[in-house]
């Protein structure tokens, strides 16, 4: 699946994985939820996985796997499936040629006559200190490593529809809800960079919907990104899933009238509880759209590295 303007185009997928997925949506095994002191989201399992070498090269203009990588992939999800079942049952796998190792899962909603895709990376480069290496890696393949940590993203979009040709889906379009997030330049000669409000606009949306003197950093639940609404979730399985499409559908409704202020009141100052702007629309959220995080809890501590990390209650 690559991203060309507000499109999510699928390419491959592969039958093996594929019923690898089929298992038991009630099964569950324990995980934790955390982030690490970059602000990764991963979890955390009681057994560990073990990543394969995988090949580092692969032509983006190629939309098939070749066997050596998908055979390993085989491999390492036929063991990692079983260990949080719940976080993969009802998805179905596709092959990015843009994101050879992120391996990606999907799920497609339909409510009443809006579609929503759930959207699913696992992130298998190797991170220091997260795993011990059992096999060096070289210059065309990953190294081999040991570990608990899954690191992964996990996203709902808003689409706008759903193309399909003979069967099959070929193009997932974003429903975009955002005009425009850039918003300027800094900077000279070759140290100009762009501007942004995406990071605004997630604490914005977030905030609106955390109830007052929460602090979930760094977890934010409803995003920009791809110039629209999308929400992260926290409970993966699949009555989780649609929990959250639920609080996403209500929040987008709150916010998509509010847009255009919304991204008015950014362009020149950054985002803060205290904007006037943010403090009236604050007092309009139904209490409804608040209480369902009034249990999510953040405590922060320190690793074995004495590095700082997040874990998550929810």
């Amino acid at each position: 699946m690559e991203q060309v303007t507000n499109e999510l185009r699928f390419h491959y997928t592969d039958t093996v994985i594929n019923e690898l997925l089929t298992i038991d949506a009630t099964e569950h095994k324990p995980c934790t939820l955390h982030y690490d002191h970059n602000e990764n989201f991963f979890l955390n399992l009681e057994k560990e996985f073990t990543v394969p070498h995988l090949p580092i090269h692969h032509d983006v203009r190629i939309s098939e796997p070749r066997a050596a990588y998908l055979e390993p992939i085989q491999h390492f999800l036929r063991n990692l499936i079983p260990l949080v079942p719940q976080v993969f049952a009802g998805l179905t796998f596709f092959f990015d040629p843009a994101e050879i190792l992120r391996p990606s899962f999907f799920q497609l909603f339909k409510v009443q006559e809006q579609y929503f895709l759930y959207l699913l990376r696992i992130d298998l480069v190797f991170k220091t200190h997260e795993g011990e290496i059992v096999g060096r890696g070289t210059n065309d393949s990953t190294p081999e490593y040991r570990t608990r940590r899954l690191f992964l993203e996990r996203d709902l979009i808003p689409l706008e529809q759903v193309d399909v040709v003979n069967g099959k889906i070929r193009t997932f379009l974003i429903k975009q809800s955002i005009s425009q997030t850039w918003i300027g330049e800094t900077g000279r000669g070759y140290f100009v960079q762009g501007i942004w409000m995406d990071n605004e606009l997630t604490k914005f949306f977030s905030k609106l919907f955390l109830p007052k003197g929460k602090r979930t950093y760094p977890y934010y639940p409803f995003t920009c990104k791809y110039r629209t609404i999308c929400h992260s979730l926290l409970r993966l399985d699949g009555e989780g899933r649609k929990q959250h499409i639920k609080w996403l559908i209500d929040s987008i409704r709150f916010i998509l009238p509010e847009i255009e202020s919304i991204q008015n009141a950014l362009k020149n100052d950054e985002f803060s509880e205290n904007l006037p702007y943010f403090q009236n629309l604050k007092e309009k959220i139904p209490p409804e759209l608040t209480q369902c995080w009034e249990s999510l809890k953040v405590h922060q501590y320190l690793n074995d590295r004495d590095m700082r990390e997040f874990l998550l209650e929810f």
